[in-house]
C-alpha cells in the first residue's frame, strides 16, 4: 500500500487527468490493480483541500465506477455542499463589489474568490474556499472599512481599537453572510512591499464580468508568493496541494516562468514553487521553470522530507515556533514606541480565544 509520499503524489497526478492522457492512463492502471487505501486519500485530500477537485477530476475521466459507492456518494454530498457554498460566496462578492464601486472604491478580489469569479474551475464546487480576500488603495483603506461598517460588517474578533495586521484589516463578518472578508492594503509581507504591491499589479487589473482582477501572469506570481513567502512556504518545505492545483490551471493562461521572471530578487523561491509543482503534476508541459542545481537539490530536500512526515512535521513545529517568538518580540518592541501596538498587545493579553489559538498552533 503507498505510503504517505506515494499517497499525497497519486492525488497529484489524480488532479491532472482531466487534462494529461498519459497520467490518466498511470492513474487508471494503479486503481485497476486495486493499489489504493482510500481511506488515506480522503485524508489527505480533505487536509490539502482538493477533495472536491479529486472528485470531479475522477468524474470527468470516467473513473468513478472504479471506487466504492460509499465513498463516490460522500464525494458528491461533499461537493455538493461546496457548490452551494460558493454559490453565496460569489454573491457575496457581488454585494460586495457594487457596494464598493457606488462609492467609487474598486476591490481587487484575490485568491480563491478571483479565481471562482475567473472561471478557473469548470465547476465552481471543485475549489474549496476560505475568506473572501481583496485589495484596495491603501489611500482608502479608512474609507472602505468605513462604508463596510455602515453596511453592517463588524470585526470577526472585537478589540478596543483594531490595529491592521501585516497585509490586511482583521477579518470581517456580516450576520446574515456565509464568509468573512480580508480587506488588503497590501499583498506581500512588509520586507517583500517594495516587490510586489498594489501600484505594481494595478497597472494590468482585467475587467470580468464587471469585477477586477489581476492579470494572468499577476494572479500566478501572487499564488506562489503567498504560498512560499507570506506562509514560509519556502522555509517550512510544504506541499499545498490547492495552490498547486490553482497554479495548475492558471498555468494553462499564462506562462508560468514569464510570470515570475519579472521578479529577480525573489526569483529562487518562485521558481522552486514551480519545481515541486512540476514533480507533484508531473508530464505536465505548461508548468515551465528554470532548472538547475539548486532547485534539483531543494526538490531532493523536499520529497525526502515527504518521505519521513514525522521529522517533517517537528522540523516545521520548531520552525514555526521560532517565527512565532520573533514576531512577538517584534510586537513587543513595537508596542514601546507606537500607541495603536501598544494597545493591541494589551487586549491580546486579556483575550483568552488569543490564548486558546496561541497554544494550538501545532495543531493548526
Amino acid at each position: 500500500m503507498m505510503n504517505y509520499k506515494e499517497t499525497l503524489l497519486f492525488i497529484g497526478k489524480c488532479l491532472t487527468i482531466t487534462h494529461n492522457e498519459h497520467n490518466r492512463t498511470q492513474v487508471q492502471k494503479v486503481i485497476e490493480v486495486g493499489n489504493v487505501n482510500w481511506d488515506n486519500i480522503v485524508k489527505l485530500s480533505t487536509k490539502h483541500y482538493v477533495f472536491p477537485a479529486l472528485y470531479y477530476n475522477f468524474k470527468r475521466a470516467c473513473f468513478l465506477h472504479y471506487l466504492p459507492e460509499e465513498l463516490v456518494n460522500y464525494m458528491k454530498h461533499i461537493t455538493d455542499l461546496n457548490r452551494e457554498r460558493n454559490l453565496q460566496i460569489l454573491e457575496q462578492a457581488k454585494e460586495i463589489n457594487e457596494l464598493l464601486l457606488t462609492n467609487n472604491i474598486t476591490p481587487v478580489f484575490l485568491k480563491g474568490t478571483a479565481n471562482l469569479l475567473d472561471h478557473l474551475y469548470e465547476d465552481i464546487a471543485e475549489r474549496m474556499v476560505g475568506d473572501i480576500d481583496f485589495i484596495v488603495d491603501k489611500n482608502i483603506t479608512d474609507k472602505t472599512l468605513k462604508i463596510l461598517s455602515e453596511n453592517r460588517y463588524t470585526y470577526l474578533v472585537k478589540t478596543t481599537k483594531q490595529i491592521a495586521y501585516i497585509k490586511h484589516y482583521p477579518r470581517l463578518i456580516k450576520k446574515e453572510s456565509i464568509n468573512a472578508i480580508e480587506v488588503h492594503f497590501e499583498m506581500t509581507l512588509k520586507k517583500f512591499n517594495p516587490i510586489f504591491n498594489y501600484q505594481i499589479v494595478k497597472q494590468n487589473l482585467r475587467k470580468k464580468e464587471g469585477f477586477t482582477l489581476l492579470s494572468h501572469e499577476h494572479q500566478i506570481a501572487h499564488t506562489i508568493i503567498n504560498k512560499q513567502l507570506n506562509d514560509f512556504g519556502y522555509v517550512y518545505k510544504n506541499i499545498a496541494l490547492r495552490n498547486y492545483y490553482d497554479l495548475y490551471l492558471l498555468s494553462y493562461k499564462a506562462n508560468t516562468l514569464k510570470s515570475i521572471g519579472k521578479f529577480p530578487t525573489i526569483f529562487k523561491q518562485l521558481n522552486s514553487f514551480l519545481a515541486l509543482a512540476s514533480c507533484v503534476f508531473p508530464n505536465t508541459k505548461n508548468i515551465v521553470f528554470e532548472e538547475n542545481s539548486s532547485i534539483n537539490s531543494y526538490q531532493k530536500s523536499v520529497l525526502k522530507l515527504l518521505s519521513r512526515p514525522k521529522k517533517h512535521k517537528i522540523r516545521n513545529r520548531y520552525l514555526r515556533l521560532y517565527f512565532l517568538t520573533n514576531s512577538r518580540i517584534k510586537l513587543i518592541i513595537k508596542a514601546f514606541y507606537s500607541k495603536r501596538h501598544c494597545i493591541y498587545v494589551l487586549h491580546k493579553l486579556i483575550d483568552v480565544k488569543w490564548y486558546q489559538r496561541l497554544l494550538s498552533v501545532d495543531k493548526n
